[in-house]
């Protein structure tokens, strides 16, 4: 039996679906759902097979991931078909954010520390998926989604509810001055121990969606280290460069189904 992470307040929307994969031993490789670290294809196609049965839908779902680079582009998605699902060769490359108004489609970002944020605009209906690294954290990755999301689809911050996934907590992720200095400027997002830092990117993407003007209550953290709980999910840090990764997803349904 698979076990999905969840949002209670995206949850609460009957016209959104979204999920963060958890590790399961009764699947191939823990459940990893990545394509390009090795792992033998049709595993991970037979694990991401199971995972799309379980989204309950009457309108077959298509699914999107792109080839993440650590950047900061942003690709709105205007037609409805798999990328990158069935063969990486489709992925959208070179991307980081993914945005779409169109119903039935399933926006996905694969990790294993880094962040994943997920967006709700409920009045324009619009989704986004986002992969935050520290680089892409530094390149403010979230604030440009967010200016993506108004100026195509009108988004205002303040209808956008936002979630910030499992990812790598403040009490793991240690870094060097070369990436913390980066953040010097946001003294609350690390603490220093001797030499190294200790970064907090979950606060740093959460100060770029306030900062733009999303409502603090608008923003359900899900205060869960990977490197912590690797019981439940996969770290590359703690895990010493593990290949697997979970997928955090989101997407509209087609409310107008019979």
């Amino acid at each position: 039996m698979l076990d999905f992470y969840t949002f209670k307040h995206f949850s609460k929307h009957l016209s959104l679906m979204h999920l963060v994969s958890t590790k399961s031993l009764e699947c191939t490789y823990a459940f990893s759902l990545a394509l390009h670290t090795g792992e033998d294809e049709t595993d991970i196609l037979k694990n991401r097979n199971t995972l799309a049965k379980q989204i309950q839908t009457n309108t077959p779902l298509n699914f999107v991931v792109a080839n993440q680079t650590h950047g900061s582009r942003v690709v709105v998605i205007k037609t409805p078909r798999s990328r990158g699902w069935e063969n990486q060769n489709t992925a959208i490359n070179n991307c980081d954010a993914l945005i779409t108004n169109l119903p039935n489609i399933m926006l996905g970002i694969l990790t294993a520390d880094c962040v994943s944020i997920l967006l709700y605009d409920a009045k324009q209906g619009v989704v986004a998926s986002i992969h935050a690294g520290w680089r892409g954290t530094q390149k403010k990755i979230v604030t440009k989604t967010l200016q993506k999301m108004k100026t195509e689809f009108k988004s205002n911050p303040e209808n956008i509810l936002a979630a910030i996934a499992p990812s790598i907590g403040k009490c793991c992720y240690e870094v060097d001055k070369n990436v913390a200095r980066h953040f010097f400027s946001s003294p609350n997002s690390f603490t220093r121990m001797n030499e190294k830092y200790m970064l907090d990117l979950p606060y740093l993407n959460k100060e770029q969606l306030l900062s733009f003007g999303v409502n603090e209550k608008n923003i359900e953290m899900s205060n869960i280290c990977t490197s912590c709980q690797t019981n439940r999910f996969f770290s590359y840090r703690k895990e010493k460069g593990c290949s697997g990764r979970f997928i955090s997803m989101i997407g509209l349904k087609d409310m107008h189904e019979s």
